[in-house]
């Protein structure tokens, strides 16, 4: 998990480490992006700023804040190299550029200005990452945390938080603005949600960010003296915490609820909403409610396929009172998982293998949609049996080329196939 976090290798983690973060909410953290920059550039900045403060000699002839700056530019730089400069990493980099950029020209470091220069730079680079999970839930994390603490800065400069209770107060409401803005975006993307996220992080992030990552710094900058051990074990154990939490909140009872893929509308009308909720003024930004409630309206009588069919013609998905019944136990097994995570299904493909919907040899598998009669064929035989299975059937679903069509059925074959890929149908 260390080395994860720090480099990007996460060769050394298991199925089931990886299997409990996720269901936890905890993946985020093995992504080198934003959290793990920010946690490292921040550690340090502050390193240095408050270093240079300790030498009054120094302190009183250079700019310590513009120092700090600099210096983390160029570890921002090397960890970028470091990691293998993914795109989610990238996508950090820049974001610290501007920030940093910011404060050597003296302009305010966190704003929405900030986001939004990084995001045009980013999209003018690499435009394809608006449509990845990363650059949307990176975003619409940061904007809302820079939003949220902007319109309560006024409430806390005031002192109607007590100063003893600011680093609770911060850990809770950033936990909770960070989770509600990329809630949408992870559930439209992975069709899940991690019902006891909130509380996993509240745990597991302040370890995070003020043990793991600058235990590792510390390691590093002290291994070429050999002295990494201490700050390599203090890293340990912080890792070994994160992973203790994840595991047990992943074995909680409805740790995990499925959620079916939105339709296409819903995820621009919920950023739509929520940016009126943030660049808006005054009353005025409460009509951006009225978007997001017709996203979720949307989204809740999204209309799943009747009939799905993969690439290859050798899986066929129908969709019956007990879910999505699949057509084989084995094989196209990505298309499996796919369809059922799309459905907002739990189950795996032996499950739905065993659903009521299929009749039939798994070389010779019929099926109904609405009034159609159809045949699933494969197997070296299936071309034999077409001609018999078209006499007798609406629909055809072949995993082979056929030359002439027997009858009057309609056919899906794999020189069809060949030219769309998977096939959704709907009974309309």
């Amino acid at each position: 998990f260390s080395s994860g976090v720090m480099t990007g290798d996460r060769s050394g983690l298991s199925l089931q480490a990886v299997d409990d973060l996720r269901k936890s909410s905890l993946a985020h953290l093995l992504a080198i992006s934003g959290m793990n920059m920010a946690f490292l550039i921040g550690f340090v900045f502050a390193l240095l700023r408050y270093g240079i403060a300790l030498l009054p000699a120094v302190a009183l002839r250079v700019n310590s804040k513009k120092v700090a700056a600099v210096v983390s530019l160029g570890v921002a730089w090397f960890y970028l190299q470091l990691s293998g400069a993914n795109v989610a990493t990238e996508r950090a980099f820049i974001m610290v550029i501007v920030m940093l950029g910011a404060v050597l020209l003296d302009r305010r470091a966190l704003s929405l200005r900030t986001v939004a220069i990084s995001a045009t730079i980013l999209l003018l680079m690499q435009p394809e990452t608006l449509l990845e999970p990363g650059f949307q839930m990176s975003f619409a994390a940061t904007t809302a945390l820079i939003a949220g603490f902007g319109a309560l800065e006024g409430s806390v400069a005031r002192g109607r938080v007590p100063r003893w209770a600011m680093p609770v107060f911060t850990l809770v409401l950033s936990s909770l603005l960070a989770g509600i803005a990329t809630a949408p975006f992870g559930a439209a993307h992975f069709n899940r949600i991690a019902d006891f996220g909130f509380i996993a992080n509240l745990l597991t992030v302040p370890v995070m960010g003020a043990i793991v990552m600058p235990a590792g710094a510390v390691a590093a900058l002290l291994a070429p003296l050999g002295l990494a051990d201490l700050p390599l074990w203090v890293m340990g154990r912080g890792s070994a915490w994160i992973l203790w939490v994840a595991h047990q909140v992943a074995t909680w009872d409805g740790a995990v609820s499925a959620v079916p893929a939105p339709g296409p509308w819903v995820l621009p009308l919920i950023t739509l909403g929520g940016l009126w909720i943030v660049l808006w003024r005054g009353w005025p930004r409460i009509a951006g409610i009225a978007p997001i409630a017709v996203a979720f309206v949307l989204w809740a009588g999204v209309d799943r396929p009747g009939v799905l069919i993969s690439a290859d013609g050798a899986l066929v998905g129908v969709l019956g009172p007990e879910g999505r019944a699949l057509s084989a136990a084995k094989g196209a097994g990505f298309a499996a998982k796919s369809w059922l995570e799309n459905d907002g299904d739990l189950n795996d493909q032996i499950a739905a293998a065993e659903r009521s919907g299929f009749d039939g040899p798994k070389t010779r598998r019929s099926f109904h949609i609405g009034a159609w009669r159809a045949v699933q064929l494969k197997g070296k035989a299936a071309p034999e049996s077409f001609a018999a299975a078209c006499a007798e059937a609406d629909l055809v679903i072949i995993a082979a080329k056929v030359t002439a069509n027997a009858g009057n059925c309609r056919v899906i074959d794999l020189d069809l196939l060949g030219q769309t890929g998977g096939i959704a149908l709907w009974l309309a």
